[in-house]
């Protein structure tokens, strides 16, 4: 008789590895919500937490990739920019955006790196039916979130991107590196008026945890108006709370992150 305490049921020598890298890497949720993904797909893989220094990346990273049935990686803070270097190719929102949050070994052998932040965002809208081809879209922050949901969403083809940020330097930088790759879309930072837009996204961490503040200073919304907000915690934030007050269609973080999610599986098996 098997003695249950020998064996798991969830790994073998069969199953495909992937790491999540990070510094630190106590809090992050990837593992369990990307191997349910995975697994609940009918692949027979498990994606376990990696926690490497900064000092040691240039020489663990190298390393760990020649592990034969390692199929990919996602990297989190403070990892992404530096990832981009280890690629073979980088897909189309990572040459915008300079950084990468997965990497992935193709059936050439070659990594291929691509950043899902803001894929995650515009498949959120897609799972709802929501089109973001044609809408004024106004973006609030402009940080590594920003800048990634800004170049996935202005390859939806939206009639006018704006991108307001706190500090107008980097909306500047971010809006002439978006609008570079993706011409013919109006991209342009600017103010932060939600009457002038049909989809009003929220990447900053304004609202966030206990904070109450709003985003922007408003005290309604136009119903009209589609209200995303990246924000996982609280699910719903004081930005999504007004919206839903005023009578708005919303998006929510957590909608964010499983479509992430998807999109990141959808690589990793491409």
């Amino acid at each position: 008789m098997t003695d249950r305490r020998d064996q798991v049921d969830y790994v073998s020598g069969r199953t495909r590895l992937f790491g999540i890298v990070g510094h630190p890497i106590e809090q992050v949720r990837s593992p369990e919500m990307i191997t349910a993904e995975m697994t609940g797909r009918g692949h027979d893989a498990v994606l376990v937490p990696l926690h490497v220094l900064p000092e040691d990346f240039d020489t663990v990273l190298p390393q760990l990739m020649q592990v034969r049935n390692l199929g990919g990686l996602v990297f989190t803070i403070p990892f992404k920019a530096r990832a981009c270097a280890l690629a073979d190719e980088l897909l189309p929102q990572a040459r915008v955006i300079g950084a990468i949050n997965a990497l992935a070994r193709g059936r050439d052998g070659r990594w291929r790196g691509e950043i899902f932040d803001g894929l995650g965002c515009v498949e959120a809208f897609r799972r709802r039916g929501i089109p973001l081809a044609g809408k004024r879209v106004l973006l609030l922050g402009a940080g590594g979130a920003g800048s990634a949901i800004a170049a996935a969403v202005a390859a939806e083809r939206p009639t006018q991107l704006t991108i307001y940020d706190v500090d107008g330097v980097r909306a500047a930088d971010v809006a002439a590196r978006v609008a570079g790759a993706h011409r013919g879309v109006a991209v342009h930072a600017g103010a932060a008026d939600a009457d002038s837009a049909d989809v009003l996204l929220n990447a900053s961490p304004v609202g966030m945890l206990d904070d109450a503040r709003l985003p922007i200073p408003v005290d309604s919304l136009p119903r009209e108006l589609v209200v995303f907000d990246a924000i996982v915690k609280p699910e719903r934030t004081p930005l999504l709370a007004l919206a839903g007050q005023c009578g708005c269609a919303t998006v929510g973080g957590r909608e964010m992150m499983r479509g992430q999610i998807a999109r990141m599986v959808d690589f990793f098996y491409a």
